[in-house]
């Protein structure tokens, strides 16, 4: 039986993820928040699935407690994990000028730097055993850039990045690296974004009023279906040889073939006149003959 550790197991696609995985026959170690989220996890899990979850709380920004959790799945499984499923994340949706300093250090700490030090932890007992498997669950946002996810967009490239660098440095090892792109989707780091959305601008009350309207638009797009986003984390784990990329679901799809097929001086205006502060958004839309 296939171990697997996943962070961000508390909520959204980490959650759903390991459900999957336990009822397709893994092994699975949930690293969640809090303890009340490991209770409603195994409770979820039921009768037949508990037997194959082990869930504890970890603060993925924490390298001592991320060291004693891998070591302990090492303990569990005789040498670690096969696969490490990167789901926990953080988001901040606000104007690259006004969000704070500490906002961006945990936009880093836990989209980029966790993900990097699990990696490490994990990948020796990977390499002595000759084969397994690293999936970063990431966001569009880190190629199609919109206006205030600047730096979440910043978090998602550079997780990004680093997973594809890892990729080719463990090439003919038996490790796997992928990377999931997903788009718009009805969990805990949507309502988190548009939270952070709906605090009063110190910039401009245009911004303001932009940052109510994409929150919004943000809800009013969302959509959450179980089988899309667990099927695909699943898919990368289950496939003898995955693709290095997925880009998960069809708002996700559609936002990266646009940006990668429009100049800036069009794919730019599109996406202030959609999402931008409200008088140039007006002036694009009038220009672009696109809806508000």
């Amino acid at each position: 039986m296939k171990s697997v550790l996943v962070t961000g197991a508390g909520s959204g696609i980490g959650w759903a993820s390991s459900l999957r995985l336990v009822r397709a026959g893994y092994e699975v170690f949930a690293a969640v928040r809090t303890p009340q989220e490991a209770a409603l996890l195994l409770r979820e899990a039921g009768v037949d699935g508990v037997a194959r979850l082990r869930a504890f709380p970890l603060d993925v920004t924490d390298a001592e407690a991320c060291a004693v959790a891998v070591a302990e799945v090492g303990e569990r499984t005789g040498g670690g994990p096969w696969g490490l499923v990167n789901a926990d994340a953080a988001v901040v949706a606000r104007a690259v000028e006004e969000t704070g300093e500490e906002e961006i250090h945990r936009l880093l700490e836990v989209n980029v730097l966790a993900a990097g030090r699990l990696a490490r932890l994990v990948l020796p007992g990977m390499r002595r055993r000759g084969e397994g498997r690293i999936v970063t669950v990431s966001s569009v946002s880190g190629r199609a850039v919109l206006p205030w996810l600047g730096w979440y967009g910043a978090s998602r490239a550079a997780a990004a990045a680093m997973t594809h660098a890892l990729r080719m440095e463990t090439a003919g090892t038996g490790v796997r690296v992928v990377l999931l792109e997903h788009g718009v989707h009805l969990t805990g780091l949507l309502e988190e974004a548009a939270g952070s959305l709906e605090r009063p601008s110190t910039v401009s009350p245009d911004f303001t009023r932009s940052y109510r309207a994409t929150a919004a638009a943000l809800r009013n797009r969302a959509r959450y279906t179980p089988a899309g986003e667990p099927a695909a984390v699943h898919r990368a784990l289950a496939v003898p040889r995955p693709a290095a990329r997925y880009v998960v679901g069809r708002d996700a799809r559609v936002g990266a073939a646009l940006d990668a097929c429009l100049p800036y001086r069009w794919g730019d205006p599109l996406k202030r006149a959609l999402l931008g502060p409200r008088p140039v958004a007006r002036s694009m839309a009038r220009a672009l003959r696109l809806p508000r």
